[in-house]
């Protein structure tokens, strides 16, 4: 069904509340006038034929209104022409109007002003009751008001005298009264249903505009996942066979080439590394754990990872914290303060930063403050949107990559807690988070930091690669055999099988890609390694996905989660983390 223009839209809504309101109308205007015919009867037993008469055509009338009423009503659809329904009504309330005001007229006995001062405020009653109700679409009143009136006008003038001359003249000026406030009425609610549609059309013009940002920012979404993953394979893949490369014996200009290498995959996995955690979080698969702990402890962590930067540029990275225990996600507050001091630190170019606390009522407001160049008010909201930055229209990558302050946004929303922000141009910032003081009946968690792991010079055991990335499989396999590892790479669980099938040896570890080949996903190529060995073999899972479903699904595995491009070291770490964890439980069950 084609949809009606807004002035269709208003007088349709116009007939709709006139057809609304009309039935009680009716149905009261023929009560009254029957009560006065019957009066008249009671008074004058002559007439009783014409009050029958009367009667019986009120009654006709008001069944056809009805019946046109019941007819509207009915309508399934909106019509698109409201035309025809507003011709009905105005018959409908013509005919009405002269059979009320003709027909009291025609009842009315000569000479006799005792059934004028009865049949006249009947009549002043229901033109008055037809105003309130046929006000909002004024032609259909305008038709009433003269058809009850016109035979009462005529009426009083033909009688000649005095008194009646007077009550003509009278009349016709309550009519154009009466006639005038329906007018305003009616234009009051013509106004009302303008804004109303009005709002409407703003409504789904919002609406239509949200759907259309949702769908873009899906569609962006989608693209940056899939754009994310392809670009995260090659990076890993460059990033192991750099590290496979540094273990060879090499001259002094290959590996000044190799660090430099080195230092652009790092960049480039930084980048992924906020991608990725922006991803997570919008995703919602970022946990939090509450526990108790020091904040001078986790705040100490971070300037250690930190100070040798500061060194570099010749700032002074103070600490002003004293010994107090708050309550929150170590882990993700220690992520806030790092974002914030390595931000400090790259607009930072003389004087230094502190990092102080200060404890108000039951709460402690951590407050890291630098020298830097400060921040303009109309920038202060924007630079919590991703990549935006502040001063740096070339992108200079030692500036960062405009991620950390939009990742302090989105964790502290997440935690609950307030992040506000004071800043001057050219004397300095101060970034201040309030975490709340902890109970004195928690358990205080040591401060979360790099756990120090001894990596083995020669490592030992049969690693399975899973990768559908024939680049990935031999990068992975370089970087391994490098570390001392034997390894069987392949693409896809059936693949793996194949190639295992004479082996002996059960693997220490899987390594394995979460998507893989024909929608098999790294969890059920795990699951089938393992039912083939009929051991609990230790596995990890790494994607370079940033899709929110698939973050949801790979978490949800239980297996330990890595994210491409992996640095070596992060790699190594958990691998040997694995190893050791599955050598410790088997040395108890032998015991």
């Amino acid at each position: 069904m084609p949809e009606m223009n807004r002035e269709d839209r208003m007088r349709d809504e116009q007939i709709r509340t006139i057809y609304r309101n009309a039935t009680p109308g009716i149905l009261m205007s023929f009560a009254a006038v029957t009560v006065m015919a019957l009066t008249f009867a009671y008074l004058d037993p002559q007439l009783r034929s014409k009050v029958s008469l009367f009667i019986g055509i009120m009654a006709l009338q008001t069944l056809g209104r009805l019946g046109v009423q019941r007819a509207f009503a009915s309508r399934k659809h909106l019509d698109l022409d409201w035309k025809p329904w507003a011709r009905r009504f105005r018959v409908g309330t013509f005919i009405g109007g002269t059979v009320i005001g003709a027909g009291t007229i025609w009842l009315l006995p000569l000479g006799n002003t005792d059934f004028e001062l009865i049949a006249l405020p009947v009549i002043f009653a229901v033109t008055s009751g037809a105003a309130g109700a046929f006000a909002p679409f004024p032609p259909a009143f305008y038709t009433f008001f003269v058809a009850v009136s016109w035979a009462p006008i005529l009426w009083f003038f033909k009688q000649g005298d005095a008194l009646h001359l007077t009550m003509g003249v009278l009349y016709i000026m309550w009519f154009f009264t009466v006639a005038e406030l329906a007018r305003r009425g009616g234009a009051v609610f013509a106004e009302a249903i303008r804004l109303r549609f009005e709002n409407l059309d703003l409504v789904n013009d919002l609406r239509r505009e949200k759907s259309i940002a949702e769908e873009a920012n899906a569609a962006k979404s989608r693209f940056l996942a899939a754009a994310s993953h392809d670009l995260r394979q090659p990076v890993h893949a460059l990033s192991m066979f750099v590290a496979a490369a540094q273990t060879q014996t090499i001259n002094d200009e290959t590996r000044v080439l190799l660090d430099h290498i080195d230092d652009s995959v790092r960049s480039m996995s930084h980048l992924f590394g906020g991608l990725l955690d922006i991803s997570r979080l919008d995703a919602g698969v970022v946990e939090v754990n509450v526990a108790s702990f020091s904040i001078r402890s986790l705040v100490q962590n971070v300037v250690r990872e930190l100070q040798p930067l500061a060194a570099a540029k010749n700032l002074e990275l103070r600490v002003r914290v004293p010994e107090q225990t708050v309550s929150s996600d170590p882990l993700l507050i220690e992520r806030v303060i790092r974002n914030l001091v390595s931000n400090a630190l790259a607009y930072t170019t003389r004087g230094g930063i502190l990092i102080g606390c200060r404890t108000r009522g039951a709460f402690v407001r951590l407050e890291v403050w630098d020298t830097g160049w400060g921040i303009a008010l109309s920038e202060q909201q924007r630079i919590f949107e991703e990549f935006y930055q502040v001063g740096n229209p070339e992108r200079d990558r030692t500036r960062g990559v405009g991620l950390g302050l939009a990742i302090v946004k989105r964790l502290t929303a997440l935690l609950g807690h307030r992040i506000e922000l004071r800043s001057r141009p050219g004397r300095g910032t101060c970034f201040a988070i309030e975490l709340p003081l902890a109970s004195s009946r928690d358990s205080i968690s040591p401060a979360s930091g790099a756990e120090s792991i001894e990596f083995q010079q020669h490592s030992s055991g049969l690693v399975l690669v899973l990768d559908d990335e024939m680049m990935i499989q031999v990068a992975m396999q370089r970087l391994l055999e490098s570390w001392g590892y034997a390894v069987v790479a392949a693409g896809s669980g059936d693949e793996m099988l194949a190639k295992i099938s004479a082996v002996t040896q059960t693997p220490c570890l899987i390594i394995c890609d979460y998507r893989l080949r024909e929608d098999e996903t790294g969890t059920a190529a795990v699951e089938r390694l393992r039912a083939e060995f009929n051991e609990d073999i230790p596995a990890m899972l790494v994607t370079g996905d940033t899709a929110a479903n698939r973050l949801r699904e790979a978490q949800a595995s239980g297996l330990l989660l890595l994210h491409k491009p992996v640095p070596n070291s992060k790699l190594r770490a958990a691998i040997t983390h694995l190893t050791n964890r599955s050598a410790d439980r088997v040395d108890s069950n032998s015991a």
